[in-house]
């Protein structure tokens, strides 16, 4: 079971990176104001507008600790619920990201409804999140356990109903971090159109429990089952809905 664990840890832990350079790259150059949703400690953030060579970084962040560390980065951090209004005017932005953060809202429509309506015509949002179906959660419902990326549900442990849990046993974490909605690429893909913004790829980021080049063949071929979903969409320079 350790050895599994340890073998998984490797494998999330790499993906995870992989996943981060996929962002910057499919965001590309051209973004003068950025936003981060979910910017957390701004690390990632600032990672990203120096790539893309940003004007300006903004994020919005809930934890008022982390948003703190963030503009200690240069980021400009309105704290905020993504669930919520977000405090930015109409057709601000040039480029969104929200990197691992749908997962954890309970209002999803307002999320993508906001970054649209602070998005530029023309905009570009990157969004990814865990995969549902992925073969790793899939393995986890034949055997009756908790799909992997739905365990971490509670204040007081982590790892809820699944032994190979990277971190069951450990303390919990509070409800703002915690998974809410876990997403399949086509239901994720429908509520984007559906809130009109324009798919321009749509990827998935590892393949449990291949690692390497192996998983990212398995991963073009079959991103439906893999273990991360990006998706880069774009708000129509027409901004009709």
């Amino acid at each position: 079971m350790r050895i599994l664990k340890d073998r998984l840890g490797s494998l999330w832990e790499k993906t995870w990176e992989l996943n981060r350079q996929l962002t910057i790259s499919l965001l590309g150059p051209g973004i003068h104001i950025l936003l981060d949703c979910g910017c957390d400690d701004g690390e990632f953030t600032e990672r990203v507008a120096l790539s893309v060579k940003a004007g300006r970084a903004m994020g919005i962040e809930i934890d008022e600790v982390q948003a703190e560390k963030a503009i200690s980065r240069g980021i400009e951090v309105i704290i905020g619920d993504l669930n919520d209004e977000f405090k930015l005017e109409d057709s601000f932005v040039d480029g969104a990201i929200a990197n691992q953060v749908i997962e954890h809202l309970c209002d999803t429509d307002n999320l993508l409804s906001e970054i649209w309506r602070v998005l530029k015509p023309g905009g570009i949002l990157v969004l990814s999140t865990e995969n549902l179906a992925s073969w790793h959660n899939i393995f986890a419902l034949l055997l009756g356990w908790q799909p992997f990326s739905l365990t971490n549900i509670s204040e007081h442990y982590l790892g809820i109903g699944n032994p190979l849990s990277l971190h069951r046993g450990k303390k919990g974490i509070p409800k703002p971090s915690q998974h809410l909605r876990i997403f399949t690429i086509r239901s994720l893909a429908e509520l984007l159109e559906n809130q009109g913004f324009k798919i321009e790829r749509l990827l998935g980021i590892g393949y449990f429990p291949f690692k390497g080049k192996t998983a990212q063949v398995f991963s073009k071929l079959d991103p439906r089952h893999s273990a991360l979903i990006t998706i880069k969409c774009r708000k129509p320079k027409s901004g009709l809905q």
